[in-house]
């Protein structure tokens, strides 16, 4: 497979970078096709503005929807983001490795996001209709593709448990997961997260190394997060609501948008 890690941290000398070379390494070693992206040594420009729409006219109100629709289809996209979409369409995989910081990634990394995701690559696809909502939630540009997060946290574990002062990690990476990753159409790994890794001794690095060789070693077989698709008829279009009886009439939240049988056979697989 061909694998694009884009890397977000800026210390070379962190467990985080530790943590990459460990799993390019291994996927090199399997024989996959690799590329990197580090944000922070490549100096990544992280605010969209003026710069990135060069056919703009200086008198021009900035609307980013707007321009980056028609700096995509004019093929006029500044020479960096065009760079990473192609990384993108090369790549059967997309890793997001990122440590987490105030409950999400940090800002070189959403950055990356705002600026590579153009209209008409990742999103405003498709047709909008009474029966369509627009290729996305599951199809899209990069349908077919997998992705997944590797993340390390501070914390502890159970902090970011169901019932953990922080809240289940499961919804704090779901806006990145459901509405970065699976928007576009990507099917959804579910993350390798490390934790207490600001008190992690070699021992525990040893052991964290080998967990994240073994999900290296299974990104082709491992069973992706269960999402929902948007036009596969449990919404409810065009107000995308989800369809009545298809979960309790007072559940609410993230795990709405999972199919729960699907759910639970990726679970009995694990």
């Amino acid at each position: 497979m061909k694998v694009l890690l884009v890397f977000a941290h800026p210390d070379p000398r962190s467990l985080n970078a530790a943590l990459r070379d460990v799993a390019l390494k291994d996927l090199e070693a399997q024989g996959h096709e690799v590329r990197m992206s580090d944000l922070y040594a490549d100096g990544w420009k992280s605010e969209v503005d003026r710069a990135d729409f060069p056919l703009l006219a200086p008198d021009a109100r900035l609307i980013p929807v707007a321009a980056s629709k028609e700096a995509f289809h004019a093929k006029a996209l500044t020479e960096d983001v065009s760079a990473e979409i192609e990384k993108l369409l090369w790549a059967d995989v997309l890793i997001l490795q990122f440590p987490l910081w105030w409950f999400t990634m940090p800002a070189i990394l959403k950055g990356w996001v705002d600026r590579v995701f153009a209209y008409g690559f990742a999103y405003g696809v498709g047709e909008h209709s009474d029966k369509r909502w627009g290729d996305r939630y599951g199809e899209g540009t990069l349908a077919g593709k997998r992705a997944m997060l590797i993340v390390t946290a501070g914390g502890w574990e159970e902090h970011y448990s169901a019932r953990g002062v922080n809240g289940p990690i499961e919804d704090l990476l779901f806006p990145i997961n459901h509405g970065i990753l699976y928007y576009p159409g990507y099917d959804v790994l579910p993350p390798f997260v490390a934790y207490r890794v600001d008190r992690l001794d070699k021992a525990g690095f040893d052991v964290l190394a080998e967990r994240l060789r073994e999900r290296m070693r299974t990104l082709a077989t491992t069973p992706p997060i269960p999402y929902r698709q948007q036009n596969g008829g449990d919404y409810l279009i065009p107000i995308m609501q989800l369809r009545p009886g298809l979960t309790d009439a007072a559940a609410t939240g993230f795990a709405l948008h999972l199919d729960d049988s699907r759910e639970a056979l990726r679970q009995a697989g694990e």
